[in-house]
């Protein structure tokens, strides 16, 4: 089973910085590509940023010169930093791992809250 958990939420102020983590663990897989998502209250989840194994990234408009992903292939980690945040970067903030192998599927974490307030 493959099992994705996100980390380094919380509270900032505008234009402030947050970096976030996602790990991804289990077994005979491979991760084709990683996304971060998220979800304000009362809106859609949307696709903020991902970046395939390699390397190609794409972003949202609303994030484009703030955020940046990255990723480490051999620690199924990926990264999301976050600068210049806004009151409207307000979200719960997901992990989505796409792999293949035994374990071929998409994974999700359980979230992270990011809040930016003064």
């Amino acid at each position: 089973q493959v099992q994705v958990v996100e980390s380094g939420g919380g509270l900032a102020q505008p234009g402030g910085s947050l970096r976030l983590s996602c790990v991804v663990s289990g077994s005979d897989f491979t991760i084709d590509i990683t996304g971060w998502y998220r979800q304000a209250p009362g809106k859609q989840r949307e696709l903020v940023a991902y970046i395939t194994r390699n390397g190609r990234t794409n972003y949202v408009d609303s994030v484009k010169g703030r955020f940046t992903i990255s990723r480490d292939n051999a620690k199924n980690t990926a990264s999301l930093q976050m600068n210049s945040l806004k009151p409207e970067d307000t979200a719960v903030y997901y992990c989505k791992a796409g792999v293949r192998g035994l374990q071929n599927g998409e994974y999700w974490g359980q979230g992270t809250q990011v809040t930016v307030a003064s």
